[in-house]
């Protein structure tokens, strides 16, 4: 079985004395790449770093909602200067996140939209963090949708109307273990849209699946969300290797045109 996970933060502090072997188990349990969302100007050189070494490991720019201040000047300017010397996965993470602080919903907004018009001038995907927000982020995916925006909402946690309203968008679903959780509500979702749109991804070292919840997470643990979508879909973890892979490719085919 091949995966990929699309979405992990192996460059954080969390897994600075053991990424070797965390990188070594998701071989071993078929994960042939990772992709590596940026936070901000400060993650910028550990991630870098770490595609540099690991060539299965591939960096995307963007700057997080969490990290969207009163000024974000300095970060626009970082994150343009980088895209203009060389090519990235994706622009993300971005979005909005209604979770945590609101102090700067209307430099959330403007950062989100900023990061939209890039992935659009560079053809190159944009990676969504909704959290709280989803109806907002769909809103704004719709406004800018011309059949020149693709990209996925990561960690996706809506309901199934939601889910239909982001993949008639030609968004991508990115689920991970959520999916595993008593109350994480995504079995509708998978239930009434397939696979067809969805991705598999991590959030490493967040939202660990059932048996580690609470625990780091890790791309190996990706299995247990396959395992998870075929006890929902009766597929075998085989076909779910298959589907979600082509679509992964083809959300980031980008980075795979070089192969």
């Amino acid at each position: 079985m091949q995966i990929i996970d699309t979405h992990a933060h192996l460059y954080v502090h969390d897994f600075k004395e053991d990424v070797a072997e965390i990188l070594s188990r998701a071989a071993a349990e078929g994960v042939s790449d990772i992709f590596l969302p940026n936070i901000d100007s400060g993650t910028t050189g550990d991630m870098l770093a770490l595609e540099k070494q690991f060539p299965n490991c591939h960096a995307m720019m963007g700057l997080h909602p969490c990290s969207v201040k009163e000024d974000n000047t300095a970060e626009y300017a970082e994150m343009e200067k980088w895209l203009g010397q060389r090519s990235f996965a994706a622009i993300g993470e971005t979005g909005l996140d209604f979770h945590w602080d609101t102090s700067f919903t209307a430099q959330q907004y403007e950062s989100f939209e900023m990061q939209i018009k890039w992935a659009k001038t560079l053809h190159i995907p944009i990676v969504i963090h909704s959290r709280k927000s989803t109806d907002e982020c769909i809103a704004l995916v719709e406004k800018h949708q011309d059949g020149n925006l693709s990209g996925v909402f990561h960690c996706f946690s809506g309901s199934v109307d939601q889910a239909k309203a982001v993949t008639d968008l030609g968004f991508y679903l990115g689920i991970g273990g959520v999916l595993s959780y008593k109350n994480g509500g995504l079995e509708p979702v998978i239930n009434g849209l397939g696979l067809s749109k969805v991705v598999l991804e991590t959030d490493s070292p967040y939202l660990s699946p059932v048996p580690y919840r609470g625990k780091r997470n890790e791309p190996s643990y990706l299995k247990y969300v396959v395992d998870n979508l075929a006890a929902i879909t009766g597929f075998s973890q085989e076909r779910i290797g298959e589907v979600t892979t082509a679509n992964s490719r083809e959300l980031f085919k980008t980075s795979f045109q070089t192969e």
